[in-house]
């Protein structure tokens, strides 16, 4: 039987995209995913990680969203939650796979809430749970293709604007970064604006210019 796992890379992030994966695999393949060391993305090192999602990828099916800074930024602008929004992104990546029971990755406390939202968009059976990414193999390999990706994307921005780091707000790279170029034109739109951490910072170019 299909079964499917979801969870997100870059929630927490003041720069750059949030990225949702959806991963669909046979369920018979879940005890050769652990043998093989299918885990929370976190748990892994750089290399690691690459070689799984690459692995993942001959034996399953993934659907990833992209939620790019200027989106959650009119989003959260328009008083729409960043869970709503993660929902939403969720219900779109699931709606590119085959149906099958979903086990995903809560960012809310309250897991059965976030699955009633998902649940406004994808009809599916859903269910949340905290830290799915840790306990369930597939929302665990849907954590690996998600940082894989969001990974891509932050190489792709260094070489844009420069290192920035991971694009957290904990990273001191990060930190340095922002009090350097937080009003510079260029990283505008890929500044999270709405971010409460980046208001500390002068950036002083309104998303609007760069729509």
């Amino acid at each position: 039987m299909k079964k499917i796992g979801a969870d997100e890379a870059g929630r927490g992030c003041v720069l750059g995209p949030l990225i949702v994966c959806a991963y669909c695999a046979d369920d018979s393949l879940e005890p050769e995913f652990k043998a093989k060391g299918v885990r929370d993305s976190k748990l892994l090192t750089a290399s690691t990680r690459a070689s799984l999602r690459n692995y993942l990828m001959t034996k399953g099916e993934a659907s990833v969203v992209e939620l790019s800074a200027q989106e959650i930024t009119r989003a959260m602008r328009s008083r729409v939650s960043l869970n709503e929004l993660e929902a939403r992104a969720v219900a779109d990546a699931l709606k590119k796979l085959p149906e099958a029971p979903v086990i995903v990755d809560s960012p809310d406390p309250n897991p059965s809430k976030f699955a009633r939202r998902i649940g406004k968009y994808y009809s599916g059976d859903v269910t949340a749970e905290n830290k799915a990414d840790f306990n369930h193999v597939m929302a665990a390999a849907a954590s690996i293709i998600a940082k894989e990706v969001r990974e891509q994307r932050v190489a792709e921005l260094t070489e844009e604007l420069g290192d920035f780091g991971s694009g957290y707000p904990s990273d001191p790279r990060t930190k340095q970064f922002l009090e350097e170029h937080s009003a510079d034109a260029a990283i505008q739109k890929h500044l999270r604006h709405e971010w409460d951490t980046l208001k500390q910072y002068a950036c002083l170019v309104k998303l609007s210019d760069f729509q």
